[in-house]
C-alpha cells in the first residue's frame, strides 16, 4: 500500500462511526503530511465541510497576567528566566486590570478570553488568585481559559469550581524531539497535567509548536500525540516559532509556509471536532497563507496585537482579513457559572 493509500484508508476509518476512539499511528499521519498539496486540503475541507456547516471563525484574546521569570528553560520562550531576551518578572495583574482587559476584548468581538502567567507551576495561593480572574472573566458573559504552566488534580479542580471552561497546556512537540526543546520537566508532567485537567471536567486546549528545527516525523508525532488523546483536545492550537533574540531558537530556520499548512490540515483530518486554531506565528505568515490554513481546516485564532509578549496582527486588520474572505465570526457568549 503506498503513502497516498494510507491516507486514504485513515481518514475514512476515522471518519467512520465507532465505539473505540480511534489510534493514529506516526506513520499514518506522516502519510497524510505526504500527500500532493491539493489533496490533502481536499480531504481537510471535506472533513470540516462536515463538521463545521457554519464555517465560522471563533476569536480569543489571549492575555499575559503574569509575565516573565518563569524557570522553565523551553527553548522557544522568552519569558525564561535563563535567556537575556528583555522580557521583565512582573506580579500577578489584579482582578480589576484584568476585567478591563476582558471587557476590551469582548468589545472587540472576542468570545474567549484566556490567561497565562509565567509559572513552571502554580502554588495554592496563586490558584485561588487565578480563581477570582476566571469569576470576573465569566461575569462578563465570555468564556474562560488558562495557561498556568503544571497542575495537581487538586488545583485542575479548584479551577473547574471557578468556572474555567478551558485549560492550556501544550505538548509542544514529539516526544522525541522534546529534549532538545525543553529539559526542566519531562514529557510525562505534560501528560500527567492534561490527565488532572480532563479528570476535573475542564476543557482541554492542546497543541504545539512547529519551525523549531524538528524533522517532517517531529511533526507527525506531535500530531499523532494529541490526536490520540483519550477524548482527543476541544481546542488545538497550532503555532509557528516566533524566533525572538536571546532564546536559544532565535536562529532556527523558519518553517517552509505550506508545510505549515500541511499540519493545519492534518489535525484538521485527524481532530474533526476540535476548533483548529491558528495561533503564533500569523504575523509572519502574510494573508494568503492565512487564507490557505482557514481553508485546511483553521477555525479560530487569536485575536489582539500581541501573544503574551509577542507580536500579533491588530484586530483591525484581522476583521479585514476575515471579511475579505467571507467568514462569519462566533458570537455565542456564554453566561456566567455555564461550562460548554
Amino acid at each position: 500500500m503506498g503513502a497516498n493509500d494510507l491516507a486514504t484508508v485513515t481518514l475514512h476509518r476515522r471518519a467512520a462511526p465507532s465505539a473505540e476512539p480511534v489510534r493514529w499511528s506516526v506513520e499514518a499521519v506522516q502519510a497524510l503530511l505526504d500527500l500532493p498539496f491539493d489533496e490533502l486540503l481536499f480531504q481537510a475541507q471535506t472533513v470540516h465541510r462536515a463538521h463545521w456547516p457554519a464555517r465560522d471563525i471563533e476569536l480569543a484574546t489571549l492575555l499575559s497576567v503574569k509575565t516573565g521569570g518563569c524557570p522553565e528553560n523551553c527553548g522557544y520562550c522568552p519569558q525564561s528566566a535563563e535567556f537575556d531576551t528583555g522580557v521583565q518578572a512582573q506580579k500577578l495583574m489584579s482582578v480589576e486590570e484584568v476585567t478591563r482587559a476582558a471587557q476590551a476584548a469582548k468589545d472587540a468581538g472576542a468570545t474567549r478570553f484566556c490567561m497565562g502567567a509565567a509559572w513552571r507551576a502554580p502554588k495554592d495561593r496563586d490558584i485561588e488568585k487565578v480563581a477570582e480572574l476566571i469569576g470576573a472573566v465569566k461575569g462578563l458573559g465570555l468564556q474562560s481559559c488558562a495557561t498556568l504552566g503544571m497542575l495537581e488534580a487538586h488545583q485542575a479542580q479548584a479551577l473547574r469550581a471557578a468556572g474555567l471552561d478551558y485549560y492550556n497546556h501544550n505538548l509542544d512537540t514529539a516526544p522525541e524531539y522534546y529534549g532538545d526543546i525543553v529539559d526542566t520537566r519531562s514529557y510525562q508532567d505534560r501528560l500527567d497535567t492534561l490527565a488532572h485537567v480532563r479528570a476535573a471536567g475542564i476543557s482541554v486546549c492542546c497543541g504545539g509548536i512547529v519551525g523549531m528545527g524538528e524533522a517532517p516525523v517531529h511533526r507527525a508525532g506531535l500530531i499523532a500525540q494529541i490526536a490520540n488523546l483519550d477524548p482527543y483536545p476541544e481546542s488545538v492550537p497550532i503555532n509557528s516559532l516566533v524566533r525572538v533574540p536571546g532564546t536559544p531558537l532565535a536562529d532556527a530556520p523558519p518553517i517552509d509556509p505550506l508545510d505549515f499548512v500541511r499540519v493545519i490540515a492534518v489535525a484538521r483530518i485527524t481532530m474533526p471536532t476540535a476548533r483548529v486554531r491558528l495561533s503564533a506565528g500569523r504575523q509572519q505568515l502574510g494573508e494568503a497563507v492565512q487564507a490557505l490554513c482557514f481553508l485546511a481546516g483553521a477555525n479560530s485564532i487569536f485575536y489582539g496585537d500581541k501573544l503574551l509578549v509577542t507580536g500579533n496582527p491588530d484586530v483591525e486588520a484581522d476583521r479585514a482579513l476575515l471579511h475579505k474572505l467571507g467568514y462569519a465570526t462566533r458570537a455565542v457568549q456564554v453566561q456566567a457559572g455555564e461550562h460548554p
